[in-house]
């Protein structure tokens, strides 16, 4: 796939797929934060694989995924955790999976790590990145930024064991984000399995309290399902997201110059006609035509609608 890309557009496509992972990410955490946190947290995942994983080290990720936060204390909870929902009327808990107990935090992400060195280049880096990725999430092991740390765990093991083309990543929150529902149903696979078998009662915060030894439901868990459903985020990724991106981008040279054909604007000015070109169906608003493309002549919009029209199809 990777030598059917001209060589010029690589390096392109690489960026716009870590943009597209980062902002799939967030969204998948329901947050629609500014660019620039996107930006941030897409050059964290870029650096991903370079670092063995540490306690500090997760540490150092949940600090740039929470950013500054006056209600979050970094590091490992010291409370119970679970997730779900809490009954409206009284704030009772009502969880779908249930945290490892706090007491036993230590141990276990002391066990991932050992997991992650011991794993380097033995196995399938898919099934290890799944492993140590679900491990992770399931453990729960912050009172935030879980989720974005789990799916960088990804990241983590694709990129150290070059799994990935050199200088591009897998959109692997892209991917999981079209098959979200699937991801649900990774998740609660397991989370289900172990729920009866934690005895827990709420505290008067409204969290959890676990009242039995449960260490070993998270040090060992059947990753089976967990491998297959990133095995097809991958594969979909190679036969969708890449060719798809690269495909874009071919497109929007060949927009970009016709544009330069037509009348000369600088590259910021550019992406905003493309915007809004794409947002009404390759046509320009009337409010585009009277403040921000107002210099343009009548027979000018009518050859660009009909270029944009011809480069990326009939809406």
């Amino acid at each position: 796939m990777i030598d059917s890309i001209p060589a010029d557009l690589i390096a392109r496509t690489a960026a716009f797929l870590l943009l597209k992972d980062s902002r799939s990410s967030f969204t998948i955490e329901g947050e629609t934060p500014p660019h620039n946190r996107v930006e941030r947290w897409g050059r964290i995942i870029g650096q991903a694989g370079r670092e063995n994983l540490t306690v500090d080290e997760l540490i150092r990720l949940q600090r740039i995924v929470i950013g500054e936060s006056k209600f979050i204390t970094p590091g490992l909870r010291q409370k119970g955790g679970f997730v779900g929902e809490h009954d409206k009327d009284t704030g009772t808990p009502i969880p779908e999976h249930i945290s490892a107990r706090h007491e036993d935090l230590e141990s276990l992400v002391d066990g991932l790590i050992d997991y992650d060195l011991r794993t380097q280049g033995k196995i399938d880096p898919v099934i290890a990145s799944a492993s140590l990725s679900f491990g992770f999430v399931y453990i729960h092991p912050f009172s935030d930024g879980n989720g974005r740390i789990h799916r960088y765990l990804f990241h983590h093991v694709l990129a150290r064991e070059g799994y990935n083309p050199p200088g591009m990543i897998f959109p692997v929150s892209a991917a999981i984000l079209e098959l979200i529902g699937r991801y649900g149903e990774t998740l609660r696979s397991y989370s289900s399995k172990i729920l009866p078998l934690i005895k827990c009662e709420p505290t008067r915060d409204n969290n959890v309290s676990v009242l039995n030894n449960t260490g070993d439901y998270y040090r060992y868990f059947d990753a089976s399902s967990h491998a297959i459903f990133l095995f097809s985020c991958v594969q979909r990724t190679i036969e969708k997201d890449l060719p798809e991106e690269t495909e874009f981008l071919q497109k929007y040279n060949l927009f970009k110059a016709g544009i330069e054909d037509i009348v000369e604007m600088p590259q910021e000015k550019l992406n905003l006609l493309f915007r809004f070109l794409r947002q009404k169906d390759a046509q320009l608003s009337k409010r585009a035509r009277e403040k921000e493309f107002r210099k343009l002549y009548k027979a000018e919009i009518e050859s660009i609608e009909e270029l944009y029209s011809l480069v990326f199809g009939n809406p």
